[in-house]
Formats: C-alpha cells, sequence, structure tokens
C-alpha cells in the first residue's frame, strides 16, 4: 500500500512537473505577446503624437484660410456693390438721355409746321430783298 501510495505520489509529481513546465511555455508566449502590444502600442502613440501635431497645423492653416477667405470675400462685397452703384448711375444716364430725346423728338414733331412756315417766309423775304437790290440798280 505505501508502494501505491509512493507511485500515486510520484505521478502526482510528474503530472504537476508537466503542469508546470506548459505553464511556463504558454506564459512565456504570454510575455513575448505582451512585449509586442507594448511595442506596437508604443508606435501608435508615437504616430498619433505625430497625427495631433499634423492635425494642429492644419486646424490652424484651414482657420487662417478661412479668415483670408472672409476678408477678401468681404473686400469682393465692396467691389459688387461699387460696380452695382455704377450700373446705377449708368441706367440713371440712359434714362436722361432718352427723355431728353423724347422731349427733342416731341419739339421737332410739333414744330415741323412753324419751321416750314418760316422757311416760306424766309425765303419770301429773301426773294423780295433780291428784287429790291435790282431795283436800286437799275
Amino acid at each position: 500500500m505505501i508502494l501505491i501510495l509512493y507511485i500515486a505520489a510520484l505521478i502526482a509529481a510528474v503530472a504537476f512537473a508537466v503542469l508546470v513546465i506548459f505553464l511556463a511555455r504558454t506564459l512565456t508566449a504570454v510575455r513575448r505577446t505582451m512585449n509586442n502590444v507594448a511595442d506596437t502600442l508604443e508606435g501608435v502613440e508615437k504616430q498619433m503624437e505625430g497625427i495631433t501635431l499634423e492635425t494642429t497645423a492644419l486646424l490652424n492653416k484651414t482657420n487662417k484660410l478661412a479668415e483670408d477667405v472672409g476678408e477678401k470675400s468681404q473686400k469682393l462685397n465692396t467691389l459688387v456693390d461699387g460696380v452695382k452703384g455704377i450700373g446705377d448711375t449708368v441706367q440713371e444716364f440712359n434714362e436722361s438721355i432718352r427723355s431728353v430725346s423724347r422731349g427733342l423728338t416731341k419739339s421737332a414733331d410739333s414744330n415741323t409746321d412753324t419751321a416750314a412756315q418760316a422757311m416760306k417766309w424766309g425765303q419770301v423775304a429773301i426773294n423780295l430783298w433780291k428784287k429790291a437790290k435790282k431795283e436800286e440798280v437799275k
């Protein structure tokens, strides 16, 4: 019976040794994996720092660009307002010229008869004057 007890203790000791060996291998593999994960995370952290710096620089450039676009937009609005004012002035000038032209046309239409009569009386006056000159010369 003691022999069975020694054999059982020996089997338990061997089983425990095998268990310890497998656990040691597993823990070694886990340690390598965790070291790889730690190295990867360090690399990711460094990359994130670079990305953060680049993102900050890009955001600053974007803000400056937005301010520049805003300023140029205001200047362009001023220019557009000026051009609109010039267009309004030209339109008013055209309306004034049309009005004067209409007035002249109406005046010419209404005074056509008077002008024709004046031309006739002027011709008569010239003819009388020529006759008077001819009679003086005779």
